[in-house]
């Protein structure tokens, strides 16, 4: 038994824990959870927990059902919610087949193996996600109108508003499970909040984005609210995105970073972001998986619709920030298409996987869009080779088929599933946000 191991079997005794819940993560990024005693962790530990993979979404199929969930314990944090004497925590697991082989269809082991990719390169992946979401009064009918909590838009200071206290008790909940947040404000839609997780390692980042979600719901719930991740969830107002800031570190260098260069921008940079520009339309389907992030995609309020990037341009799919040209360590490409809705493994997975083929292939980065991309005429578009995102699942499922980026990412299991399933998703929805999509999407996103 390792000291980590050592560390957790410790605290549970020490802090009165009663329940573990072991967290992983389905193929369309839903929470899954099991809860054991104390007294299981040791063998937890060393042989992990046996489940019924075939019914978990895309795991595995019936004829080889038996899986096991393995607990990581550098992942181990108490649930505030759950109270500090003779409560609960969390540990995420790593799905394993019985002979002890990962799970090919475990989104944590793709984005894993995403990541030593990027090691053999020399390279670390660091991400910063701006997670935005809508704030509701409870609701029981779905055909009913949704209410957002206020009225208020970007940075509004809401007078006793909810989400004052909402943001504070969520950050205060977060940080006491050791996830830094950077920022919260009010953001442009009513009821709509954003909180920003600080740059951390792309696995850590992908760990805290499930854990913040879950936060945001226990939260809004004991304060007699309604949380929801949906990418449109009202028609008529912003959609909601998790625009991510990413970056590659060479050790404690930034390989992005470049001083005297082009907005600051190494070889590298340029070619990472040409590498997510010439593969964007590949992976939307999986940056972007619901029929619903294509009606944020497609109605403005600074989604982006078009494939192009620029500088301090938040009309292009990829943004180079320049709050701050003198720091080297904060060099970096925003991708502004994300949604909050996304299973944050395989997205991560597959932005990297897209970026490094920029970079291991030298890809170079077209000229950037300098002017609003949504003002410009189709044929302007056109004359400078910007060409639109995918405008719906269907088209972006029908491009993802013949990715072999994508299929190697993902794994074999997990492509064919995402083929099948984003299909079926598609069939029957209409052009707005319509009761079926509430229905839907709303007591899971």
């Amino acid at each position: 038994m390792d000291r980590q191991q050592e560390f957790v079997l410790r605290t549970v005794e020490e802090r009165d824990i009663r329940f573990v819940r072991l967290w992983f993560t389905d193929v369309l990024g839903q929470l899954k959870s099991v809860a054991i005693a104390p007294a299981e962790l040791e063998a937890a530990f060393s042989e992990g927990i046996g489940f019924d993979g075939s019914a978990i979404e895309g795991l595995t199929r019936v004829t080889e059902s038996d899986m096991i969930a393995k607990p990581d314990p550098t992942t181990f944090q108490s649930l505030p919610w759950r109270g500090d004497r003779g409560g609960a925590a969390r540990m995420f697991c790593d799905i394993l087949t019985p002979d002890g082989e990962p799970s090919h269809a475990d989104p944590r082991y793709v984005l894993k193996r995403a990541l030593n990719k990027a090691s053999d390169l020399g390279f670390t992946f660091y991400t910063h996600p701006e997670i935005e979401f809508y704030l509701f009064e409870p609701f029981a009918d779905p055909t009913e109108p949704l209410v957002p909590v206020d009225q208020g838009g970007y940075f509004d200071h809401v007078a006793r508003g909810n989400g004052h206290d909402f943001r504070r008790a969520t950050i205060t909940m977060l940080e006491s499970m050791g996830i830094s947040v950077e920022f919260s404000h009010h953001e442009a839609g009513p009821g709509q909040n954003e909180i920003d997780l600080r740059y951390a390692d792309a696995l850590t980042t992908a760990d805290n984005i499930q854990t913040f979600r879950t936060v945001v719901k226990e939260v809004a719930l004991e304060q007699g609210l309604f949380a929801s991740f949906m990418p449109k969830p009202l028609a008529e107002h912003p959609g909601s995105g998790m625009h991510t800031h990413l970056s590659l570190f060479e050790g404690d260098r930034n390989a992005f970073h470049e001083p005297g260069a082009q907005y600051q921008l190494s070889k590298v940079a340029r070619s990472f972001i040409a590498g997510l520009l010439v593969h964007a339309q590949e992976i939307s389907a999986i940056t972007n998986q619901h029929v619903n992030s294509y009606k944020r995609l497609w109605t403005g309020a600074e989604a982006p619709s078009y494939v192009c990037w620029g500088h301090n341009n938040r009309s292009a799919l990829v943004r180079v920030p320049m709050y701050k040209p003198s720091k080297g360590q904060s060099s970096r490409v925003e991708y502004r298409a994300l949604d909050s809705a996304a299973n944050p493994y395989l997205a991560f997975a597959v932005l990297l996987a897209a970026g490094l083929k920029g970079v291991t292939e030298g890809y170079e980065l077209p000229d950037g869009a300098e002017d609003d991309v949504w003002e410009l005429t189709n044929a302007e578009r056109r004359a400078l080779g910007i060409d639109p995102l995918p405008t719906s699942l269907d088209r972006a499922v029908t491009i993802m088929e013949g990715s072999e980026l994508v299929a190697e990412t993902l794994g074999e299991q997990i492509f064919d599933f995402f083929l099948r399933n984003k299909r079926q998703e598609w069939a029957g929805y209409r052009a707005q946000v319509t009761p079926y999509e509430l229905r839907r999407y709303l007591p899971v996103l």
